[in-house]
């Protein structure tokens, strides 16, 4: 064996950023395995690689004994001790086994394995590199489409987007860059395989960190996120500092760090709310832009009656009841919504008009 062998696998391991170690175990199990392939051997072998003199060995282990019944495996006490003279009956022994026309027959065999050696080490690679990627964003670039999926390169590994993490209103094209929400990583028998979603609240709350600078420094927490892929989210933000507007930091100036999300998410509208420890407020911000009256809160059930002008009604609700759906998932609360009238007859309101929208907290069942 020469060296060119060796620099060849030390080429190879630089190529596919694989450690030369690794590759030389692989050779070795591959070399054993084309001996025992093509010389029928049953017995224990190893291989003695030497990277310095370039040469390959092979050594058989065999038991020493009186009478020999099986050349693969044992050896004669007489030969064991011209091998060493402190040999004696049941020692165990390395005997040099190499044939002369091995390197030509293990190059052959040895290919296959050695082949498989460093796809495995590769996906362990890969795995490696991407698996810290998971709840994370990254950008790929769409390669084909099928009905079933979007294939999207993220560098060195091809990632599916199933239909069901598709945004509805979007409209996917090969070549176009996209940013995908890393689900999952995981290392499956084909090799690393990685889940993402553009539909995914993951998503939204992502894009938010990177664009604001005081989501990612911690001044501004994200509290919760609800999301209607590709039509509307909301999103609750609260900042421990009194000083800090939370949802004027996630605005910016002139709307544009909202706006630049929007664009990412192809026009995604994204209400910003206010996030509370109080019930009646949260859910209160939660149903904006609606104006909201007043707010019956049952504790036990973690539900509320939410009590709105008659002409604020359809705006509470929203279309298809998408606002009320979107302000019970950020928030965690039940909501029920009223309209001013309809509460007076039930007894909820007092006759007395409002004179002015007040928030705040009654059990309903008291």
């Amino acid at each position: 064996m020469s060296s060119q062998l060796f620099d060849a696998i030390e080429n190879l391991g630089k190529e596919k950023g694989i450690e030369k170690e690794v590759l030389i175990e692989a050779l070795e199990a591959a070399l054993i395995s084309a001996y025992k392939k093509n010389f029928k051997s049953a017995t224990n072998v190893r291989v003695e690689l030497d990277e310095d003199a370039g040469t390959m060995r092979v050594f058989s282990r065999k038991t020493v004994v009186e009478d020999v019944e099986d050349h693969q495996q044992e050896i004669s006490l007489d030969e064991a001790k011209h091998i060493n003279p402190n040999y004696g009956i049941d020692d165990v022994i390395e005997v040099e086994v190499t044939p002369k026309d091995f390197g030509r027959i293990a190059a052959q065999a040895a290919k296959q394995v050695v082949t498989q050696r460093v796809r495995e080490a590769e996906r362990g690679v890969i795995f490696s590199e991407y698996v810290d990627r998971e709840e994370d964003v990254m950008t790929g670039i769409i390669q084909r489409i099928d009905p079933r999926f979007v294939y999207v390169n993220l560098g060195k590994i091809e990632a599916k987007l199933p239909e069901a993490e598709q945004m509805p209103t979007e409209d996917y094209q090969v070549h176009d860059r996209i940013k995908v929400y890393v689900t999952k990583v995981e290392n499956t028998s084909k090799g690393p395989q990685i889940y993402i979603s553009r539909s995914h609240p993951g998503l939204l709350k992502r894009l938010f960190e990177m664009e604001v600078p005081e989501i990612y420094d911690g001044v501004v927490e994200i509290k919760s996120v609800a999301r209607e892929a590709g039509d509307r989210s909301k999103i609750a933000v609260y900042a421990e500092n009194p000083e800090v507007d939370p949802v004027g930091s996630c605005v910016g100036q002139k709307g544009q760090r909202v706006q630049a999300i929007v664009n990412e998410l192809k026009g995604e509208k994204i209400d910003i709310v206010e996030w509370s420890e109080d019930p009646v407020t949260y859910v209160s911000n939660a149903l904006s832009p609606s104006k909201v009256i007043k707010v019956l809160v049952d504790e036990e059930e973690k539900s509320t009656t939410v009590i709105v002008p008659d002409y604020q009604l359809s705006l509470a609700i929203g279309k298809r009841g998408q606002n009320a759906r979107l302000a019970a998932k950020l928030t965690g609360w039940k909501i029920d919504i009223k309209s001013e009238t309809e509460a007076r007859e039930e007894g909820l309101l007092s006759e007395q008009p409002e004179e002015d929208y007040v928030n705040f907290e009654e059990d309903l069942f008291e």
